[in-house]
């Protein structure tokens, strides 16, 4: 098993002791005990796992919901090293009240079943051979399938995707549109992993606009390219390290074109849980205004 990794990528048991009768009682524990159990230090875990939460509103200005969210996390641990395993996908969905809904729910769906497929067999039975495609183009693939789904099914619709796959500590990344990946550090850095495929990307990038000037540009959400549009589909397709000791966020542009990266970062790391962190990002967006619909995906490497 171990060797199949690395190809993909390039203690004594103590004797039984008596039980006792615990006569405590239990209970869910508070905020505050979460919080202080998570501020430990050297808190590690001795096998390295996979753990990740969601977060999502229809916003406040929308009446219905066109992004979709999949998040699916595996840990395998044994005698050979631990394999964390983790798919997680963020789509917007454009086009209209149904078809953007379509657009986005079969992008995550077709992805994912096609990833998950691929890697069923590796990660719950003993491999008998090796995987014939390399994480990107099993990315490619996925992705692809997806665009010409939409396009037969839901035409003139499209949606963006940001899908992550992680493997131990490395992570594939296929894109398209203006979802993002961040990793977010603990020094307080908040890199974008990803490139936006917008119109006023485009011009910033040709020098076109200054980023001041990008930023109250009229038509921000023109997109350049997108899941379902045109004929050849042109997705960001990439491998980056798992960021170390921090997080990896995926969030519909209703979080992160309304949220600064000052208040991202305080609210993931002033958060006692992952799942407290995405809550807290959607209240943040919903607050200032909640012009869009908001989807967060955060996800941390322990161990």
């Amino acid at each position: 098993m171990a060797d199949f990794w690395k190809k993909l990528f390039g203690k004594k048991q103590e004797p039984e002791k008596p039980k006792q009768v615990d006569m405590a009682t239990t209970a869910p524990l508070s905020d505050q005990q979460i919080s202080s159990i998570m501020g430990m230090q050297n808190l590690r875990s001795e096998t390295k796992q996979l753990v990740a939460s969601v977060g999502q509103s229809v916003g406040k200005q929308r009446d219905h919901n066109e992004d979709s969210i999949l998040a699916l996390t595996s840990t395998i641990a044994g005698s050979a090293d631990s394999i964390p395993f983790g798919l997680y996908i963020v789509a917007d969905g454009m086009g209209g009240h149904q078809f953007g809904e379509v657009a986005s729910n079969a992008a995550v769906r077709i992805i994912g079943g096609n990833i998950t497929k691929k890697f069923h067999s590796y990660l719950y039975n003993l491999p008998t051979q090796s995987l014939q495609e390399s994480l990107q183009e099993v990315m490619e693939t996925s992705i692809n399938e997806a665009h010409q789904y939409v396009q037969r099914e839901a035409p003139g619709s499209g949606t963006t995707v940001t899908a992550a796959l992680v493997l131990g500590q490395q992570v594939t990344i296929a894109h398209v549109g203006d979802s993002r990946a961040y990793s977010i550090f603990l020094d307080g850095r908040i890199e974008p992993i990803t490139r936006d495929h917008s119109l006023v990307k485009r011009l910033e990038e040709l020098g076109h606009l200054s980023k001041d000037e990008a930023e109250n540009f009229p038509h921000r959400n023109v997109l350049i390219r997108a899941l379902g549009q045109g004929e050849l589909l042109e997705a960001d397709i990439f491998t980056v390290p798992f960021p170390h000791g921090g997080y990896l966020m995926i969030c519909s542009d209703g979080l992160w074109n309304v949220v600064s990266e000052k208040d991202i970062f305080r609210s993931i790391t002033e958060s006692p849980t992952l799942h407290r962190a995405c809550q807290s990002l959607v209240d943040a967006a919903n607050t200032a205004g909640g012009p869009d619909n908001i989807s967060v995906v955060l996800a941390q490497l322990i161990g």
